[in-house]
């Protein structure tokens, strides 16, 4: 499925649209294309790093609630068997 694809027009520096323009010639790419990169590029990111605050406050809500924490040495156990023929299973 491919999505629509709608102009969107942004206020660039003129030093940064250069610069676009440079490394475009170099890379063989329209300064359109790097900057439709850099943007999705830039929303993976970001869209991840929110996935991961959301996680760290609900895992913080949840221990607030009961309080329950793995033990460093089960959890060092189960990394100390990563790559190894015996791999445990992460603590639950």
């Amino acid at each position: 499925m491919h999505s629509q694809v709608k102009p969107m027009a942004i206020k660039l520096p003129e030093s940064d649209k250069e610069r676009l323009k440079r490394l475009g010639e170099a890379r063989k790419r329209t300064p359109h294309w790097l900057a439709r990169e850099a943007i999705s590029q830039y929303l993976d990111r970001e869209e991840a790093a929110e996935r991961f605050r959301q996680e760290s406050v609900a895992r913080w809500e949840a221990f607030s609630h009961d309080g329950k924490t793995i033990s460093n040495d089960s959890v060092m156990t189960w990394l100390d068997s990563w790559g190894t023929d015996k791999e445990h299973e992460a603590p639950k």
